[in-house]
């Protein structure tokens, strides 16, 4: 099975973001996508505002951009006018990995014939796919170039995961977990953790097996949390929970270009990246995805354990030469203020402890992508 790799400009950038639509006074999901997009102003080119698997969800997407600065004036400019349309109908719109309190069983499939089949196949475990995530798309110029940068970028799962960690809750309940989205997404049988492949070649290999045992109909059902996509010419980063404001959004947008174009440059220096163990890559995950920035996590090179916030710190002080060459310093370094001020799981659950109700958690996370500011952390 060939598959071919549509090469993209270098660096190129792409960011899609999974919005969940809320009743302004209950504030339980609300299933708004078709009517919030039949409303959007009807634009040429591709669609900005999209469908996915649930009605109470709404995806905007931006065009091929240059720059973090350019992808995150696309997304603002797409979220107001969303917004706008959302208060016509007592709706809001907010972006966090999970929805604190909503039945996920309530939910509405959207009106599209791949949905209603995924539903079909894998049943319960679509059926609670009441999860928002942040995809960024990096270009790079060969197949080859994206499955070395997709391994090499496993090391960095638990710093993207505990950057963007906002999915505490569940179903009304505190769940331990700084990101329960990302355990929920692991039901999947083709989403989660990418497979280590050598080559391009064996990518092929991979998916054609997939299709021929009839486990998909396309490459597009392989949700990894890193993946290739030869459609975009393309490193996909999923492995993101839904971001609460833009500028934190454009910080995790300015770690991934940084990131994916100093691999390449490595690449082009005759440098691989570094591949890590499997079960390295695993563990790592899970304590990010259990404790967040105060996760200790396992360094793939010394074995030794070192906290994720120091990790990160350490990641942005030797990509700061690659985002200057981007132009992307300003977002780049915004992530150290993620660190500073808290993602998004320790700013809800500080909303509790200070007598909040979830439904305040929910109006909290619509404040803070209308205001772009965080609430702050005591």
């Amino acid at each position: 099975m060939r598959i071919e790799f549509n090469a993209s400009e270098r660096a190129s950038l792409g960011v899609e973001v999974e919005l969940e639509i809320v009743d302004t006074d209950s504030r339980e999901l609300r299933s708004g996508a078709s009517e919030l997009i039949e409303l959007f102003p009807d634009e040429n080119g591709p669609p900005k505002a999209k469908h996915e698997l649930f009605e109470s969800t709404v995806e905007i997407v931006t065009g091929i951009c240059t720059t973090v600065a350019e992808a995150r004036a696309d997304l603002e400019g797409t979220l107001t006018q969303l917004d706008a349309v959302a208060r016509q109908r007592d709706m809001a719109v907010l972006c966090s990995g999970s929805h604190p309190f909503s039945d996920w069983a309530a939910q509405e499939v959207s009106p599209d014939p791949r949905y209603a089949r995924l539903v079909d196949e894998m049943q319960w475990m679509a059926r609670r796919l009441q999860i928002f995530g942040i995809h960024v798309h990096v270009g790079v110029r060969s197949g080859e170039k994206a499955i070395a940068i997709a391994n090499g970028l496993t090391a960095y799962i638990p710093h993207f995961l505990a950057l963007s960690a906002s999915s505490p809750y569940w179903m009304g309940r505190d769940t331990g977990l700084a990101s329960s989205r990302s355990k929920v997404f692991e039901g999947l049988p083709t989403a989660g953790l990418p497979y280590q492949l050598a080559d391009w070649d064996e990518f092929e290999q991979f998916m054609e097996t997939l299709v021929s045992a009839r486990a998909i109909q396309s490459i597009r059902e392989v949700w990894w949390d890193i993946r290739p996509h030869p459609d975009f010419g393309t490193v996909e980063l999923r492995i993101c929970d839904g971001i609460p404001t833009m500028s934190e959004i454009a910080a995790v947008a300015a770690l991934s270009q940084c990131l994916v174009q100093w691999m390449d440059e490595q690449l082009d220096a005759g440098v691989p990246p570094p591949v890590p163990r499997q079960w390295i890559v695993r563990q790592n995950k899970w304590r990010a995805a259990r404790h967040g920035v105060e996760a200790e996590i396992i360094d793939p090179v010394s074995r030794e354990l070192v906290r994720v916030e120091d990790a990160v710190r350490g990641l942005v002080e030797q990509l700061r030469p690659v985002a200057d060459r981007l132009g992307c310093r300003p977002e780049l370094d915004h992530t150290l203020a993620v660190l500073d001020h808290g993602p998004s799981y320790l700013r809800q659950r500080a909303v509790v402890a200070a007598g909040g109700s979830l439904a305040d958690v929910v109006d909290t996370l619509v404040t803070e992508l209308r205001t772009d500011r965080p609430t702050a952390v005591e």
